[in-house]
């Protein structure tokens, strides 16, 4: 099996799945119990908290847990623009961004008369700093700009961005983050509120979380009884979250010689890309891990399923989107076409040249046989 789709998620670590077992076995206690087994299973979340703040450099944050970074992207926006429309319904954003934030922000724009503009990109996808500038009001309350696009791999420069937000000081800068958590080094202190979810960074599913900076107040998504936190309650997941430590401190380990190896694929990939007919969409600015490209005639839904059937695994677009084509290739491009016929290839520290060579030889064959046909 050659498995090229990490952006949509990543298999656990076997070191996280066992520490999740043993967490399992021996601290199953209800953590918001008085009792010692409530007590002990407490302890263990907030030695894992101290340990995620310390990997992430999380001076003078809190960490909401949440199922992933879908739930945390809705908490933060229902939330921040629900405790302040009273002061403010402006929002800012890109067309770039994954669904659970543009439909989040549709939702507010419907349910709520908030309204919402779409920050212009520069010719390499990245926010045109000057067009933000311009569309910052008295009454803006977030904006909200994703560090890495999860289809094409375009970085943000999030400080820059920061500068011209916290130039007005009613409104919060929130950055989901999913795609640059255990791939990139991150700045979070030029970030009011940030998205992640432990299945990017080979973590289990369902756990994610909101960082947000403390001294923030939000409207919580979910009411009645308690947890680690006010913002979010339930039971807490003691087990995930242990694990997540454990993901995190995995991922950075030797975390340089993981991005060389990184980048050495993606050059040998693109490399290879460039001797087919096929348009790579991503470019110089991306983070190496996401390839995107366009094929010129083949359906892009067949070229997936033909290689699947030769157990290689790659994606059309992101994993939760419901749109025929992709928003963020056409935003990049302009071009319906490209957008229509876009595949994903996301590579992470254990992709092989030998998986590469694999891929290319198989991919090459059906490109082939599918341009021939014309389907």
């Amino acid at each position: 099996m050659v498995y090229l789709d990490y952006s949509a998620t990543t298999k656990a670590d076997k070191q996280v799945l066992d520490t999740y077992q043993q967490v399992e076995e021996k601290f199953w206690g209800n953590a918001n119990s008085h009792h010692r087994l409530g007590v002990d299973a407490r302890k263990l979340i907030d030695a894992s908290t101290k340990q995620i703040k310390e990997i992430l450099h999380l001076q003078g944050k809190e960490i909401i847990y949440t199922s992933g970074a879908t739930e945390a992207n809705n908490l933060v926006i229902k939330g921040v623009c629900l405790k302040s429309k009273n002061r403010g319904r402006h929002i800012i954003t890109t067309e770039l961004e994954h669904s659970s934030v543009l439909e989040t922000i549709a939702y507010l724009v419907k349910e709520y008369d908030f309204t919402v503009d779409y920050v212009k990109l520069d010719q390499n996808g990245q926010v045109d700093l000057s067009s933000l500038k311009k569309l910052m009001r008295e009454d803006t309350v977030l904006v909200s700009i994703a560090s890495i696009n999860s289809e094409i791999g375009i970085r943000q420069p999030l400080a820059e961005i920061s500068n011209i937000v916290r130039k007005n000081k009613k409104t919060y800068f929130h950055s989901d983050v999913t795609q640059s958590m255990g791939k990139e080094i991150i700045d979070f202190s030029v970030l009011d509120f940030a998205s992640f979810s432990a299945q990017k960074f080979f973590g289990m599913k369902g756990i994610g979380g909101l960082i947000k900076n403390e001294n923030v107040m939000i409207e919580p998504l979910i009411h009645g009884g308690k947890s680690t936190t006010s913002f979010r309650s339930g039971t807490p997941a003691t087990s995930l979250i242990v694990s997540t430590a454990k993901a995190l401190r995995l991922c950075y380990e030797n975390f340089q010689q993981k991005q060389k190896h990184v980048q050495e694929i993606h050059d040998y990939l693109i490399n290879h890309l460039k001797m087919l007919k096929v348009d790579i969409n991503s470019n110089d600015y991306c983070i190496p891990h996401i390839v995107n490209i366009s094929l010129k005639n083949a359906k892009p839904e067949t070229m997936l399923h033909a290689l699947e059937q030769e157990e290689i695994y790659i994606s059309t677009k992101t994993a939760c989107s419901t749109n025929e084509s992709s928003t963020a290739v056409f935003a990049l491009t302009k071009e319906e076409r490209k957008a229509k016929k876009s595949l994903r290839i996301s590579l992470s520290y254990l992709t092989t040249k030998e998986e590469i060579d694999y891929f290319i030889e198989v991919f090459t064959k059906n490109l082939q046989k599918l341009e021939e046909l014309g389907k």
